[in-house]
């Protein structure tokens, strides 16, 4: 499986488009077509950018879902509200559509930051109000998430 790394500090201009930094173009290289899904995040008001093979396998989980049980649909209609698809263009920029710009509040200066098998771009304020965790905070949340996970299993 392959991770996105780093967090980059970013431009987007008038129109929507947003510039990549070279580092993170040559990483969405490693990921196939060159196509990809930006959407709404669930629990933060930021954009998520899913390569197109990730976001395939999530949508075949999400369809798995029986539509007859009208939550299921809800929670689908919901999750891929707003939903494109997007490629860097020749200059190395992804353009984020209006509404998805309006949803995440994007301003000039916005942060991009991996966040694992995606990546997901933030107005840098917003950003930095929801890292400004206190450590104990952070410890403590790093405790109930982690702290029942067992590594000794996944080595080699």
């Amino acid at each position: 499986m392959k991770n996105f790394i780093g967090t980059y500090e970013c431009r987007i201009d008038d129109k929507g488009r947003l510039k990549l930094p070279s580092s993170l173009v040559k990483q969405m290289e490693n990921f196939g077509d060159g196509s990809f899904v930006v959407k709404r995040a669930v629990f933060q008001p930021c954009l998520e950018v899913y390569p197109m093979q990730g976001w395939e396998q999530l949508m075949n989980k999400l369809n798995k879902l029986n539509r007859f049980i009208k939550k299921n649909a809800d929670f689908i209609r919901m999750f891929t509200a707003g939903v494109k698809i997007v490629e860097a263009d020749n200059a190395g920029r992804l353009q984020i559509s209006k509404d998805l710009t309006h949803f995440a509040n994007l301003k000039k200066e916005i942060v991009i930051t991996s966040a694992g098998e995606l990546f997901e771009i933030w107005d840098k304020e917003a950003y930095e109000r929801v890292i400004s965790t206190s450590e104990d905070d952070f410890a403590k949340l790093a405790e109930e998430v982690m702290g029942e996970i067992s590594f000794d299993e996944e080595k080699p």
